[in-house]
């Protein structure tokens, strides 16, 4: 198989959460485990950072290796979802998985996978591990897939535990209650490993302080750290994620990091990683806003920062997966905007139609289009150059237009 050939059979033949939603999910790490051994458990032949939670758990594994390799270190970088292309979701340096190796790894292991059913997530897991351990990167930053307790990277040893903080997001796998999502994600915390929480949240603070206790480990919550760093990233949401990111920092035993390491590293996130799609700006004049804000709590943050812009008139491209509680997440939206609702062009995409009948309950008005495409286009035919276009609603339409 070719490249093209190989992600065909990887995202046709295999359950992906991201596209199909909860058919995929695996409550179970049998498999990843099956294929750990059979890989010659890769995971053991490089040192790692574990980094799980609800928000912003993706720019702060972005942060921790952009850090990494201002201090010299060779980084690998593990993430999900990918914006653009699969190769996005396994780097080393900043530098993606040259598709030769995809292909190669798919083509060397094609009969167990498929003897094994291994899902979309857990083959690609296993490609990370062994493309880090071939390539001998000195440490990996790892973000979790889901969950944490039973997602296909727990598997990992690492010398710190992340969680950044807890939040209403796949509650049909992870629990209803914030403590119950909580469970799930303080699965990550190892016996001895020191665990960095983002967010001090009164309501699941117990939680982690119990599992710490059980795993006989340090917690701090990064909330707590009185220093406040900058970054190259332009959410307000980012506050939070540098704490986070420097706090994990400085809990790693046996890596050389200077002051001015983790101050460059801040500031060179998007140079060091190529991370896009966070608070991202497209163009100015009108000013076009992307960002992969898509649960109550992200959207909510998103918005207030949207709120606190200069701008004439507000354009709002939006799109949802289908699964997404609507009634949590319009109360923030502002009912000034012009709206412009799509379709990602995923399974899981929710009609256009749908979301504007559910948007009209809440007083957001706007036009249907077909296409996420169609609607920016509008939206730019549309504003003035004093105005702001925001994108978003979901990482794939962000996909659609980075």
């Amino acid at each position: 198989m070719n490249y093209q050939e190989t992600l065909q059979w990887m995202f046709a033949q295999l359950p992906m959460f991201q596209r199909v939603g909860e058919s995929a999910f695996k409550k179970d790490l049998t498999n990843t485990l099956a294929f750990s051994k059979e890989l010659g458990f890769p995971e053991k032949k490089f040192k790692s950072i574990h980094v799980g939670g609800t928000n912003g758990k993706g720019s702060t594994s972005h942060m921790l290796a952009s850090i990494l390799q201002e201090a010299g270190y060779k980084v690998g970088l593990y993430t999900s979802p990918h914006l653009k292309n699969f190769t996005e979701r396994i780097r080393i340096n900043g530098k993606e998985i040259p598709k030769r190796k995809v292909t190669a790894f798919i083509n060397k292991n094609k009969d167990f996978l498929e003897k094994q059913q291994l899902s979309f997530f857990e083959m690609t897991v296993g490609m990370a591990f062994d493309y880090f351990a071939n390539e001998k990167v000195d440490i990996a930053v790892i973000e979790v897939g889901l969950g944490g307790r039973l997602d296909s990277t727990n598997i990992i040893t690492p010398l710190v535990s992340v969680i950044t903080n807890i939040g209403y997001d796949h509650m049909q796998f992870l629990g209803e209650t914030l403590p119950e999502i909580a469970g799930e994600k303080a699965g990550i915390i190892k016996e001895g490993v020191p665990v960095i929480i983002g967010e001090y949240q009164a309501e699941v603070a117990s939680v982690f302080n119990t599992k710490a206790a059980e795993k006989n480990t340090s917690i701090h919550f990064a909330s707590e750290d009185t220093t406040n760093y900058t970054t190259d990233l332009l959410g307000d949401y980012q506050k939070s994620n540098t704490k986070t990111a420097v706090a994990a920092i400085k809990k790693l035993q046996g890596f050389h990091i200077s002051e001015k390491n983790i101050l460059d590293g801040l500031q060179k996130v998007v140079q060091n990683t190529q991370l896009k799609g966070r608070w991202q700006i497209l163009q100015q004049h009108p000013t076009v806003i992307c960002d992969t804000a898509h649960n109550k709590e992200g959207l909510q943050l998103a918005m207030n920062q949207l709120m606190r812009q200069d701008y004439q008139k507000l354009h709002i491209v939006l799109g949802v997966v289908a699964d997404k509680k609507l009634a949590d997440v319009f109360p923030f939206f502002p009912k000034n905007a012009q709206y412009y609702f799509c379709k990602p062009n995923i399974p899981r995409g929710l009609s256009a139609i749908i979301l504007q009948q559910q948007a009209a309950e809440f007083g957001l008005q706007g036009k249907t289009f077909t296409s996420v495409a169609k609607a920016l286009k509008s939206a730019l035919k549309s504003a003035n150059q004093q105005d702001i276009i925001y994108v978003g609603g979901s990482t794939f339409v962000v996909a659609e237009v980075v």
